[in-house]
């Protein structure tokens, strides 16, 4: 598992390096399958963001940011996780889910 401090000033950011890990790892080109995002809550209060890429034949990999720890935990298509990842610096939950 690597574990580097990816730069990701903005949910964008986040978003776009979630989905190009997905894809390296999993061999897709990127930009081909889409990816759906959910913000996660804990007593109604966001805690994190959901990442599902849509690959072929109808498989899901998948990542979660966690924004209490500010790390990325990525999970393959059998649900074992793959990477944990610490970023350096974390888009606010604030402006996401506003």
């Amino acid at each position: 598992m690597r574990a580097h401090h990816p730069q990701t000033a903005s949910f964008q950011d986040l978003r776009d390096y979630v989905y190009q890990t997905l894809c390296h790892h999993e061999m897709l080109e990127v930009g081909v399958f889409p990816m759906s995002v959910k913000i996660l809550r804990r007593k109604s209060a966001p805690c994190g963001i959901y990442f599902c890429l849509h690959g072929p034949r109808s498989v899901k990999f998948t990542a979660i940011w966690d924004s209490d720890r500010n790390t990325v935990l990525f999970y393959g298509a059998g649900g074992e996780r793959f990477m944990k990842m610490q970023l350096a610096a974390a888009p606010a939950i604030d402006a996401i889910t506003a």
